[in-house]
């Protein structure tokens, strides 16, 4: 079997849409219907990934001969292993080499998990047949409330690779003033102390309009979620960030001194090369930090700024939960995860009581509501 991923534009509403295609150039209409589900709350880039994981579903299904609406927990398992060897009929003396990584092929199975948690929505799969998938912890039997009461706080796949926790840096005060220093545009600079104040993602950051960005007498950066015509998305929650007066002033100047003069809502545009005034996009900014990176010899890309932050509020001893609010992050295990390693045991005590205290609440509020 061959299938193709098309990236294309939606003539109603200019959005980025994939398109999964079959030898004949036919739409894959199972998967279709998921991605165009995905493309209202998940950036192009997710979408994108996600549609080519269940692209090789569909292909691995093929070559075992598997109807997608009749598969078994070993299907899947062979499936994360044929993305780990490959061909799963070939037999080898030889030592195997990993052709995808732990964290791709969990992307995969997340991926897998979703759709057919679309198709369960939508009754074209059945609810106990994909309801194997997952393991019920602490209960005797599944019932509606499964994943839902204390004793089981969240459901677990069943199928998942243990993936080598690897923290991937931080930038020192002096190579963050290297890089300030290191470009004479406004913009460029203030991108860089926007990123380093306030944590935000690429996607958040580009996605910003000057109706998000406080005044002298209101210190704060708005993170909104919104479509954006440049691809920008918000990926996580929607929050408020404090932000220092400084970093206030830098905006100003350069609203005053660089921006173009051009009508547009958004933050970061275009000023000297392609349509000025349009809003940047993701692979301008790409660019924009590897040269910084040649120049300086600094390895340093947007996200990096993202852990630099996070890690410096927890050094200084925020709370892991307000530190996971001001991250975007939608659960706490996130931050505890890629931030295991700054987080105090008695800090981590402290958020699993509030944890477990939620999901109380959650239950008897869910009981009522039954």
């Amino acid at each position: 079997m061959r299938l193709t991923l098309q990236k294309g534009i939606d003539p109603l509403s200019q959005e980025t849409i994939w398109l999964v295609l079959d030898e004949e150039y036919q739409i894959v209409e199972p998967i279709q219907q998921y991605l165009t589900y995905l493309c209202g709350s998940r950036s192009p880039n997710t979408v994108e990934g996600y549609g080519y994981d269940l692209k090789a579903w569909w292909v691995f299904l093929d070559h075992k001969h598997l109807d997608w609406r009749n598969v078994q927990l070993s299907d899947v398992e062979d499936f994360a292993y044929w993305l780990r060897v490959g061909d799963i009929s070939v037999v080898s003396i030889q030592p195997l080499e990993a052709k995808k990584s732990e964290r791709s092929i969990n992307r995969a199975i997340t991926a897998i998990t979703g759709f057919y948690e679309y198709h369960i929505a939508n009754r074209t799969v059945d609810f106990k047949q994909f309801d194997r998938f997952y393991m019920p912890h602490g209960l005797a039997k599944k019932g509606l409330l499964t994943g839902i009461a204390k004793s089981k706080p969240m459901r677990q796949k069943l199928v998942k690779l243990k993936e080598s926790k690897k923290f991937p840096g931080c930038l020192t005060n002096e190579q963050i003033e290297t890089l300030v220093n290191a470009t004479h545009r406004l913009r460029d600079k203030l991108i860089i102390l926007m990123l380093n104040g306030t944590g935000m993602r690429k996607g958040e950051l580009l996605g910003l309009c000057h109706e998000d960005i406080g005044d002298y007498d209101d210190h704060f950066i708005r993170v909104v979620q919104r479509n954006n015509p440049n691809g920008a998305r918000v990926k996580g929650q929607q929050r408020v960030i404090p932000v220092t007066p400084e970093l206030l002033q830098m905006y100003n100047d350069y609203l005053i001194y660089e921006y173009p003069a051009v009508e547009s809502d958004y933050v970061f545009v275009n000023i000297w090369e392609g349509g000025v005034g349009a809003p940047m996009k993701p692979n301008v900014l790409n660019t924009m930090f590897a040269r910084l990176a040649k120049k300086t010899g600094i390895y340093v890309y947007p996200h990096l700024f993202r852990h630099t932050y996070a890690t410096r509020l927890l050094k200084a001893n925020y709370p892991p939960e307000r530190v996971k609010h001001l991250l975007g992050h939608t659960s706490i295990q996130t931050t505890l995860d890629v931030y295991s390693h700054v987080i105090t045991e008695a800090d981590l005590m402290v958020v699993i009581e509030q944890e477990e205290s939620l999901n109380e609440f959650e239950s008897v509020r869910l009981f009522k509501n039954l």
